[in-house]
């Protein structure tokens, strides 16, 4: 039954935002402590990586099957289950004594979040019956969505500026105290339905596959790969693909409903929340980067750099919500995408500008993200019935997640690739004296450090520069990719 109290309403949104918000920081939120903790954890290379993609990796693998347990258990259930996983793993992260321990920390918080994540969409959908009010609902939902990913830098700045790097992970406690407070009270216990079945081995087969494929990507991406582990990754995670799509196609109940995919719209809102996850979180990873290593920012200024980013996601998505219903979800789709890669394109050509102009161009780049986002999460909830909520949620979640992983793998890889390609032709001399001056910029700072001033500084210049050539190639390919996302969801009809 829908929920008639409007206060009641916007609490619950409000609570469900608080959770959501906690997931997505925790997505970014070591962009800015990576380098601070890297040091404190003595984490070696491959660790930094996983610290950073255990999370995504394990949540995109878990939210289609979380997705439908919702729908089958309640959805409530699983947002307040999720929400106590998170809580206790946050504590645990906080106080690591090691990189392992934070690895397998940041494994269980993604648990928590791949059980919250596709309830709070579907807490949405069942909460607002309106459809503008359903408009604006998810528009608020993504500009969470899209805004807290970015914010999560600079809640890192900030923290790091006046405590230790396990903050990061210790803020989210009394948050999720409250909120499980909150969400035991205000959120109704609206029933799953029992007659939905939850396909365990469909979840085993997903879960493997999703994290099959994402790890040989991965490991393609790295300066060093084992191709050999690539394809027993690649043709384990092919084939447990192809058993899940096999298995769905000849259920009388599918945990993924792939008749969807022949609807332009639903497909089309799908390409654009991966494009768009994946162009904002590769993006950012370089930038905070970019904001500490090159320009010799602290935390809390690269915080203070970044913010213009988030707080024109959170402006966007309310907006976007409230125009959706005018404009059209395709006319939507294809207008923010455009838009999006004509911002990035536009902070590219200004990342080396006067600071005002780049805090323009990095307020347009938010509004024009957050929107895509908005619009294509919106479009994904409105293309089913109710129940089956949950099972569009987490569909919409895991395109989020993987599109994240892929951000943070192309980006970090195309970085690395064209760091160590330029630090080949300008560092060759310091090379002999330690190898990892090649690895990354990171590495080429503390063997600076032992280094005379003048033989320091050419070697910092050196480096740093061949930095700035990554970062260009990142955000050029960032902009192409939401370009050609933009030409392939352009509606068949006129555009005006």
């Amino acid at each position: 039954m829908p929920f008639t109290d409007s206060k009641r309403r916007w609490l619950i949104l409000a609570i469900i935002s608080s959770a959501l918000l906690l997931i997505v920081i925790d997505m970014t939120v070591l962009y800015t402590a990576l380098p601070t903790l890297t040091r404190e954890l003595s984490a070696t290379a491959s660790q930094k990586l996983w610290i950073i993609n255990i999370y995504a990796l394990i949540a995109a693998g878990l939210l289609l099957g979380m997705g439908t347990l919702g729908d089958r258990l309640g959805h409530k259930r699983l947002f307040i289950g999720g929400l106590s996983v998170f809580g206790l793993f946050s504590l645990i992260a906080a106080f690591s004594p090691s990189a392992s321990v934070l690895i397998v920390a940041r494994g269980f918080l993604a648990v928590g979040a791949a059980m919250m994540m596709p309830a709070t969409l579907a807490l949405v959908r069942l909460t607002f019956t309106d459809r503008r009010e359903q408009a604006m609902a998810f528009g608020l939902w993504a500009s969470v969505a899209s805004g807290g990913a970015a914010f999560g830098p600079v809640v890192g700045g900030l923290l790091l500026e006046h405590f230790w790097w396990g903050s990061v992970f210790l803020i989210n406690v009394p948050i999720v105290l409250l909120a499980l407070l909150l969400g035991a009270i205000a959120i109704p216990d609206h029933p799953g339905n029992s007659q939905t079945r939850w396909d365990w081995l469909g979840s085993l087969q997903v879960m493997i596959g999703l994290i099959s494929i994402a790890y040989a990507v991965k490991e393609l991406g790295k300066r060093q790969p084992s191709f050999e582990a690539m394809l027993i990754a690649l043709v384990l995670g092919t084939l447990f693909l192809a058993l899940f799509i096999r298995r769905q196609r000849r259920a009388d109940q599918p945990m993924l409903d792939l008749s969807l995919f022949s609807t332009s719209g639903f497909r089309n809102a799908v390409i654009s929340a991966v494009v768009s996850a994946a162009a904002l979180i590769g993006m950012e990873l370089v930038f905070s980067q970019r904001l500490q290593l090159v320009l010799g920012l602290s935390p809390l200024e690269a915080a203070l750099f970044i913010l213009p980013l988030p707080l024109g996601s959170f402006v966007a998505g309310p907006l976007a919500g409230h125009y959706l219903p005018r404009l059209g979800e395709q006319r939507m789709l294809f207008w923010t995408l455009l838009l999006s890669a004509a911002a990035m394109l536009t902070y590219l050509l200004a990342h080396n500008a006067a600071v005002p102009v780049q805090i323009v161009s990095l307020a347009l780049l938010g509004l024009t993200m957050g929107a895509a986002l908005t619009a294509a999460s919106s479009t994904i909830m409105l293309s089913v019935p109710a129940d089956k909520a949950g099972m569009a949620a987490s569909l919409e979640e895991v395109s989020f997640e993987l599109g994240g992983a892929a951000g943070v793998t192309l980006a970090g890889s195309l970085l690395s690739a064209i760091y160590a390609y330029s630090a080949s032709q300008t560092i060759a001399p310091w090379l002999a004296l330690n190898p990892l001056i090649f690895e990354s910029l990171d590495d080429a700072l503390v063997v600076a450090a032992t280094l005379a001033p003048e033989d320091a500084a050419m070697l910092i210049g050196s480096a740093r520069s061949a930095f700035d050539a990554g970062f260009v190639a990142v955000l050029a390919t960032c902009a192409a990719l939401l370009l050609m996302a933009a030409l392939l969801v352009r509606p068949r009809n006129r555009v005006s």
